[in-house]
């Protein structure tokens, strides 16, 4: 079976990634791709082609799927993407079962839910110091709530688990962004990554000689009978907390304020109400909010033989984006999908994936983002825009969707 050839035809179909998209949500040509073409082949800018999933139960039979390999996309012959981010090979989101599965028993040790929940105090801690430093600020004068708050809230989080010192951690954010660029001189991206990779490194060294307690000690000591991280698997861990801990967290806490700030004021000051009712609005937001910057989770597999879905035969060596922004806005699972709903009692989006690749960091990151919403709009009722949403500028050549500045008012001036 050929991939279906009525309704969009592939003269009609922009090269990939499609221009429309928005921290809002998807293009809207996925609305009509989800109905007549669920699974279909995109030129890529730059060159070549990929098969783009775009349903929910799609992507999650790709994603349970072993015939579908990270990995893959590391050969030497594999397709090859301009623009695209990869993870560094060896790292857990870049390798299949049975080496995956080994890694992320040990991880999880790490991660259990004690430990996250017992860090939740501190990060309320950290939030209420950098908000009480924005507070200083004279009425009326707008601050940033990007460089002043979740970019400093997501940074701390994440050397928190690290062990990273306070005085490191401005450093730390220079190097993340010059890693996270994809649009930049590579040498500037291999730059950071050589600087991560070392300071990392130093830090598994230390905390090898001298474990302390924190999530990067955790991991040292973390055992499956006699197995064990090595000291190239905790250093490839440590980049992958970094990465996935900071630069999506950082720019979800802002997209999510720029959210309910632009258009559901009324949610913004109920949530400061009603707290309880933060956690619901947070997996709302992780639905609509569209964080990644070509809609899809950014990371290809390859399809190790021929396998039929969605109506197509996508061939062996083939790669394979799925779209989770796409997903998350299926009519089939999700009621008015396009509406955003914050009393949706069933709300199964796959904002941090599904299956072996389920994000090893969720429940960190909704303690995270319900503590930034609790405690901004707890503090500032009345916070608003200081500037129109349409004049907001966004760090070109980012992985995600990321704000350059949120300029807020955190109350309203009386002057």
């Amino acid at each position: 079976m050929t991939a279906r050839s009525t309704g969009v035809s592939d003269e009609e179909l922009p090269v990939f990634p499609f221009p429309d998209t928005s921290y809002r949500g998807p293009d809207p040509l996925f609305t009509r791709l989800r109905e007549e073409r669920p699974v279909v082949r995109v030129r890529w800018n730059g060159g070549g082609h990929a098969w783009i999933v775009t349903r929910h139960a799609d992507v999650r039979q790709v994603l349970d799927d072993t015939r579908f390999s990270r990995a893959a996309s590391y050969a030497p012959d594999a397709p090859k993407f301009s623009g695209l981010f990869q993870a560094p090979p060896g790292m857990i989101v870049s390798l299949d079962p049975p080496d995956h599965t080994r890694l992320r028993v040990l991880a999880e040790q790490a991660f259990s839910p004690a430990r996250i929940e017992g860090m939740r105090p501190r990060v309320r801690e950290m939030a209420g110091r950098l908000l009480d430093a924005l507070e200083k600020e004279p009425d009326g004068t707008p601050v940033d709530l990007v460089e002043g708050f979740a970019a400093p809230l997501a940074m701390g989080v994440i050397c928190e688990l690290l062990g990273v010192p306070e005085e490191d951690r401005g450093q730390f954010l220079v190097w993340v962004r010059q890693f996270a660029d994809v649009s930049g001189p590579e040498e500037l991206a291999v730059e950071g990554r050589e600087k991560l990779g070392a300071y990392i490194a130093g830090l598994v060294g230390g905390k090898q000689a001298a474990p302390a307690d924190d999530v990067l000690s955790a991991l040292i000591t973390a055992r499956n009978g006699e197995d064990r991280l090595d000291f190239g698997e905790l250093v490839g861990l440590g980049y992958t907390l970094l990465g996935g801990g900071f630069d999506s967290a950082a720019g979800q806490i802002s997209n999510f304020a720029l959210t309910l700030l632009d258009r559901h004021q009324d949610l913004w000051r109920r949530l400061g109400e009603h707290p309880e009712e933060v956690p619901a609005a947070v997996e709302e937001l992780l639905r609509t909010v569209n964080l990644t910057g070509n809609d899809t989770s950014g990371m290809p597999r390859i399809a190790t033989e021929d396998v039929e879905i969605g109506g197509a035969t996508i061939p062996a060596g083939d790669a394979v984006f799925l779209s989770f922004a796409s997903a998350n806005r299926d009519a089939a699972v999700f009621a008015d999908p396009e509406t955003v709903d914050f009393g949706r009692a069933d709300n199964p989006h796959l904002a941090f994936g599904h299956g072996i690749h389920h994000c090893l960091g969720a429940p960190l990151a909704r303690v995270e983002l319900a503590v930034a919403l609790e405690e901004l709009t707890r503090r500032f009722p009345d916070a608003r825009l200081a500037v129109p949403e349409g004049e907001l500028l966004w760090r070109a050549g980012d992985v995600n969707h990321n704000l350059v500045s949120l300029p807020v008012h955190l109350r309203r001036s009386t002057a």
